[in-house]
């Protein structure tokens, strides 16, 4: 069977169609980052401080890096933004992106670090953006930023945090929902269409302002050599007596139109309501900010000062700049009566005449409904098991938040780092308190799966690895590349680490990669019927390098016990790992562990590889001997045996009377002491768990051998530590595991303990079989 053979539904086939590059389907997405201020991305301080960079100033500054927006659609390079904007008439600025509290220790802090205030829903997408579907709860009262920051700033950690749901803010219904679909044709990636509907849940008639925003990305201000002698882009009116067209025009996207549609008002006369275009420029108002010269006359926040301050000449009369807005007002005898609703329909096109075309209302709602239907066909496939419908939901509007995370992150470290050539933030020494400083190979420049849109704007390798597990069953093509790239050679380092996240590349986070590599391979070949083993082979070459960089790393005195930091797990330590304290080393039961877990998903890997290339039998070999190495280290106390300089070569981590493993620090000459805290630390070394089946070892005559060879001539590193490799379990398989029965049971009576890990709000019913 072929994949051809597989395809079901027209979703399905725009994904061959893009995977196969006769149709760039994902070329326009979701790709809109909700927050860029606060980021180290787009820090150029001495000290290291991001969160300077903040919610208020982001109105002002143009960004570096990527760009921000509410329910934002761009291209791949985030050349071009679209985004939205709306107006109560009670707030003091436009809202055209989520607020939220920063992290750090200033006023404005969140007692439990960066936190966005709003209701908003991911309630649809698909894996090509042929069709999305946002929701925003926009209060209709003046919006409660001062509220939100004084009373979360009076909150410390051990409190609750002061949520927008704790204000007045959505008393009586007093908002409106606000829904965003886009949806490109059934033929044409490039032509889209988008609505807005907003509907009055309140009492009252409210009055309403729909701004939707067009804007490019400000990379003329880099002066970098790829840009020099480029054409800047220009967003204008194209012709002077229609206020329902912008052209737009990229030296690389080419030229484009943006076409509006009046809207049907809410008066009694049910006058339509027409659209305002507005022109300025995506340049930082450095005289709001900083006191000192602009670079335009008409900057980033024009639209913010025309339309709220009334500033005539925030804005540019001559109908042109590099951002722009359709400006809707509904505010006619009150606005928006009370369980009404009104609509904005427009369409980015690259059908350009001379004459000024005209919206068709209609075919905008006839190719969101037929995009809308074929989600519906899609997710059906995906899941076609009868399923409670609730549950189907969950599942869809899930697979929705993946897509919706999916963001444009750019991040280059030698411009970071250096300055570009016009930077008005010339280069110093040690910028951002010199942090990343050892990653000047990084090269960022793609779709990434972000952890979230707001609160983690930026990649975290482990994160992104999970994601692509589920990403796997709707678009595996999308799930591979994100897996590839994280150990491409211009993100991983040259030593072999894989970068960890924004903040601190250098972090170590559990390195499941080759987990999420497999697991993917194994989802396409069942789903799709397609074994992609150059995709296998080529991430685990990549991550071969990445292992043996623990290996060097963090297992420094080759012992088989490993350290690692974070591992990003919070709150399992007694200190920060990451930062541990002056000439203590750390011997780390969850960093063992998971190297552990590595060894034997290595171990899988190069035996399916072996299917075709017998050269990975020696390597699977390799890698279930260092598993049991690792396993002996962690589980077998042999402190008589010291090397040099007197401190033991092998520190068990296994402690005999709790039955349970800890953490210890080895400090002071030979000092080593057990850090005695139940947490998911002792629980990790369970994950090592994997069985061998006699179908597979007969497949591998020489793995077969070496196994034997090592359960008969090292019986002590199997028979004390390793479940079972003697008794063999049903269908006459082998247990590798690095805890036997007694052991086994012992943690789980910790683990099922409500008085240990077990909430007493959960009860667990066993039922044997």
């Amino acid at each position: 069977m072929t994949l051809s053979d597989t395809i079901i539904t027209r979703e399905e086939q725009r994904l061959v169609e893009d995977k196969e590059k006769t149709k760039y389907w994902k070329k326009w997405g979701t790709y809109v980052s909700e927050r860029c201020w606060g980021t180290p991305r787009e820090d150029y301080s001495d000290i290291g401080e991001a969160w300077l960079f903040d919610f208020e100033m982001s109105r002002s500054r143009a960004f570096r890096w990527t760009e921000q927006g509410l329910a934002g659609i761009s291209d791949t390079h985030q050349r071009m933004v679209l985004s939205l904007a709306f107006w109560n008439e009670n707030d003091d600025f436009l809202k055209d992106q989520l607020f939220g509290l920063p992290g750090g220790s200033s006023s404005k802090s969140g007692n439990h670090g960066e936190d966005v205030k709003e209701l908003y829903y991911y309630l649809d997408n698909t894996p090509t953006h042929s069709y999305s579907k946002f929701l925003y709860k926009y209060p209709i009262g003046k919006f409660p930023y001062d509220e939100l920051y004084a009373e979360n700033s009076k909150r410390g950690k051990q409190d609750t945090e002061f949520e927008i749901t704790d204000t007045d803010a959505f008393k009586d219904n007093n908002y409106f929902d606000i829904v965003f679909e886009m949806a490109k044709e059934e033929d044409d990636p490039e032509e889209i269409s988008f609505r807005i509907t907003a509907y009055n849940r309140s009492q009252f008639s409210a009055p309403l302002h729909i701004i939707p925003q067009i804007f490019y990305r400000n990379t003329w201000g880099w002066n970098l050599e790829e840009e020099k002698d480029k054409p800047k882009p220009q967003l204008s009116q194209e012709f002077k007596d229609s206020e329902f067209v912008m052209k737009a025009s990229h030296y690389k996207l080419g030229d484009r139109r943006i076409v509006f549609s009046a809207s049907p008002g809410v008066d009694d006369d049910s006058r339509d309501v027409e659209p305002r275009l507005l022109f300025c420029d995506n340049e930082t108002n450095f005289k709001k900010l900083y006191k000192t010269e602009n670079k335009t006359d008409y900057c980033k926040d024009g639209f913010h000062e025309y339309i709220v301050n009334e500033e005539e000449d925030a804005v540019n009369p001559e109908k042109l700049g590099t951002k722009a807005c359709a400006w809707f007002v509904f505010d006619e005898n009150g606005g928006v009566p009370p369980g009404d609703y009104v609509t904005v329909r427009y369409k980015l096109t690259k059908e350009l005449d001379d004459t000024a075309p005209e919206l068709d209302e209609e075919d905008v709602d006839e190719t969101i409904r037929n995009r809308a239907l074929e989600a519906d066909e899609f997710y059906w496939n995906v899941s076609p098991l009868p399923i409670p419908e609730q549950l189907r939901n969950v599942q869809r509007q899930a697979f929705s938040g993946l897509l919706w995370s999916k963001q444009y992150y750019h991040f280059v470290h030698n411009h970071w780092y250096y300055g570009d050539p016009d930077s008005e933030m010339p280069p110093t020494v040690g910028r951002a308190n010199n942090r990343n400083k050892e990653w000047q190979h990084l090269y960022n420049d793609d779709i990434l799966s972000m952890p979230d849109n707001w609160e983690y704007p930026f990649y975290c390798s482990w994160d992104t690895a999970f994601h692509t597990i589920p990403l796997a069953m709707i678009d595996p093509q999308f799930a591979k590349k994100q897996l590839d790239l994280l150990t491409r050679e211009w993100y991983m380092s040259p030593q072999g680490q894989i970068p960890a996240y924004e903040w601190n590349f250098s972090d170590t986070n559990p390195p499941v990669q080759a987990w999420a590599a497999y697991r993917v391979y194994k989802i396409e070949k069942r789903m799709y019927k397609e074994a992609d083993r150059p995709f296998l082979e080529r991430v685990f070459q990549k991550l071969l390098i990445n292992f043996t960089w623990w290996v060097n790393r963090k297992d420094t005195d080759g012992n088989g016990i490993f350290e690692g930091g974070f591992l990003g797990l919070d709150n399992i330590s007694l200190f920060n790992r990451s930062e541990p304290p002056a000439n203590v080393e750390l011997l780390q039961s969850d960093a063992s562990g998971w190297i552990a877990w590595y060894s034997l998903i290595m171990m899988n890997i190069a035996l399916e590889l072996a299917k075709e290339n017998p050269v990975y039998e020696d390597i699977a070999s390799k890698f279930f001997e260092h598993y049991l190495l690792i396993a002996d280290a962690m589980t077998y106390l042999n402190s008589s045996a010291n090397d040099a300089s007197g401190k033991p070569s092998v520190d068990s981590l296994w402690d005999d009377v709790d039955n349970f493993f800890y953490d210890k620090i080895h400090w002071g000459g030979n000092n080593t002491t057990p850090l005695k805290v139940r947490s998911l630390v002792g629980l990790i070394p369970l994950f090592a768990t994997t069985t061998l089946e006699p179908e597979l070892l007969n497949r591998f005559p020489k793995f077969k051998r070496r196994v034997n060879w090592l359960t008969e001539n090292k019986r002590y590193l199997v028979k004390r530590n390793i479940a079972s490799m003697e008794t063999k379990g049903s269908g006459d398989r082998l247990l590798l595991s690095m805890v036997n029965k007694d052991r086994l049971v012992a943690i789980l009576q910790k683990l099922f303990d409500e008085t240990e890990f077990l909430s007493p709000h959960v009860r667990l019913r066993y039922v044997w079989w």
